[in-house]
């Protein structure tokens, strides 16, 4: 599969569309989704053209990867919900739901969210 350069986090990356930003980096950027299902839904994406998870996986870079994940952590403690607990979920896929064709990941938290899938 190919890298859409058109997609919505490519666009707001680039500036064509804005977000309200709550972390950036080298690196990584994070912005509160603008459909919250949760109290706190935040959005981390990589700066870099990755389409998904293992397409991230593979190619980037480690120090990419270990900025990304401790972008993460560094949000969830921000928003003060490591005490609580959270969630972090990447749709990969047609069969996982993933809306954009750019690697992210949502970060859940602020309430007690339930079991994972619906049954």
């Amino acid at each position: 599969m190919h890298y859409d350069e058109n997609n919505i986090f490519a666009r707001i990356l680039r500036g064509e569309i804005p977000c309200q930003k709550v972390y950036e980096d080298d690196h990584v950027l994070a912005f509160n989704d603008i459909a919250p299902k949760a109290p706190v839904h935040i959005l981390v994406i990589p700066k870099g053209a990755y389409i998904s998870i293992d397409d991230f996986g593979a190619h980037a870079p480690a120090e990419e990867i270990k900025a990304f994940y401790a972008a993460v952590a560094k949000i969830a403690a921000d928003h003060d919900l490591q005490g609580k607990g959270f969630r972090t979920i990447a749709n990969t896929g047609l069969n996982g739901g993933q809306e954009v064709p750019h690697f992210h990941v949502h970060i859940l938290g602020g309430k007690a969210l339930g079991p994972m899938l619906a049954s």
